[in-house]
């Protein structure tokens, strides 16, 4: 499996979180921002896929991963009473 394969597996698992949180979220409205998020994501991926380089779209979806499951780690782990991370809800 290369990393074009583990890349767009990556990808799918991030869009499927974001859609599933924003669709899930019933007690608040749906900000914009959520719908952003996906946008940008789905975005910042078409741009590399500009490049012709499966290599280069697998290595962003791999880093997004990374980046989008780091930050939930670190503000339930580490920063949990930071106030700029929100309230968690």
């Amino acid at each position: 499996m290369g990393v074009d394969l583990i890349g767009a597996l990556c990808f799918g698992i991030i869009i499927g979180w974001i859609t599933y949180r924003t669709l899930r979220r019933q007690g608040e409205t749906v900000a914009l921002s959520n719908i952003a998020s996906v946008i940008a994501a789905i975005g910042g991926g078409a741009v590399t896929a500009l490049f012709n380089s499966p290599a280069l779209f697998g290595w962003y979806c791999i880093g997004l991963f990374f980046g989008f499951f780091g930050y939930l780690t670190l503000g339930n782990t580490w920063l949990k009473g930071t106030g700029w991370l929100g309230d968690g809800s």
